[in-house]
């Protein structure tokens, strides 16, 4: 997995868990700076993987919520799917590389 397509995977990730939570509680909670993410949200929101929504009626005016499109649920699976497989595949090796010593 790239480091882009890692990134993508985990702002899915936090999105969908965490939707209402601010840009900077989602940066931090990633490791990632407030600029990091506003960038990777904004791309996602191309690709049409996330909807940014603001709260109609928030005193705070700059509260927002990401919500993953169908799109968006589609690639979360497909990479959780790929990691997932990666990780078996390095178990996997690791219990051969194991078995012979």
């Amino acid at each position: 997995m790239t480091k882009e397509n890692q990134d993508e995977f985990n702002v899915l990730r936090k999105v969908d868990s965490k939707p209402e939570s601010t840009q900077r509680e989602l940066a931090k909670e990633l490791g990632f700076s407030v600029g990091k993410l506003n960038y990777c949200l904004n791309a996602l929101k191309e690709k049409g993987l996330v909807k940014i929504s603001n709260f109609k009626n928030n005193p705070n005016k700059i509260g927002y919520i990401y919500v993953l499109t169908p799109k968006g649920i589609k690639k979360k699976v497909e990479l959780t799917l790929n990691f997932m497989k990666r990780k078996i595949k390095e178990y996997e090796e690791l219990k051969r590389e194991i078995e012979k010593k």
